[in-house]
């Protein structure tokens, strides 16, 4: 069947114009343009550019949210077709590591982490079925020296992680898991 939703993990704090926003951005439009829908954890910084740039070329975009953010005054972005909403964050986690067909990290903070380590065990153990994790950027290959220390991770555990420079990268990646995409009707700006 195919990749059909790549869920995106990334920050709220990127404001729009910065570098790792534009990146967000960059890869929203390009996953749309490829066909795929673009998932998120619904909110601003990298979550809102990736659902903007899909928006923009008409990808479909989807924002998983959680009612613990409400006491922040947190709201969902413009940018989404569906918002699904959980009542706990552990409810929210599960979701957005478990449903997507592939799954591509962001730089981030401390939600971003516990989305990929959650998503990178899962995977290892097998709890999770094989799929795409892709890290994007030069942080995460320096996360990757310090926690992939070959003493506590096996290779093959290591290697359920791919990392890439840029969207471009991670994209065609994606496409080399999918050979034969069903694109979706609808303009590709």
């Amino acid at each position: 069947m195919g990749i059909r939703v790549v869920s995106v993990f990334g920050s709220h704090a990127p404001p729009p114009g910065s570098a790792d926003y534009e990146m967000a951005w960059d890869l929203g439009r390009r996953l749309a343009r490829a066909g795929f829908t673009v998932m998120s954890g619904g909110y601003s910084g990298t979550m809102e550019a990736v659902s903007r740039g899909a928006k923009e070329v008409g990808g479909r975009t989807i924002g998983v949210t959680v009612d613990a953010f409400d006491r922040w005054g947190l709201k969902a972005n413009p940018y989404l077709d569906v918002e699904i909403k959980f009542p706990t964050l552990l409810q929210r986690l599960a979701y957005l590591v478990t449903t997507g067909d592939a799954l591509i990290a962001l730089p981030g903070g401390v939600g971003t982490l516990s989305e990929v380590a959650l998503a990178w065990s899962l995977l290892q153990t097998g709890a999770l079925a094989a799929r795409p994790l892709i890290l994007i950027g030069e942080r995460w290959r320096r996360w990757l020296e310090v926690y992939g220390d070959p003493r506590y991770v096996r290779a093959e555990d290591a290697a359920l992680l791919s990392l890439v420079e840029t969207p471009e990268e991670a994209v065609a990646l994606l496409t080399r898991f999918t050979p034969v995409l069903a694109r979706p009707s609808g303009p590709r700006g």
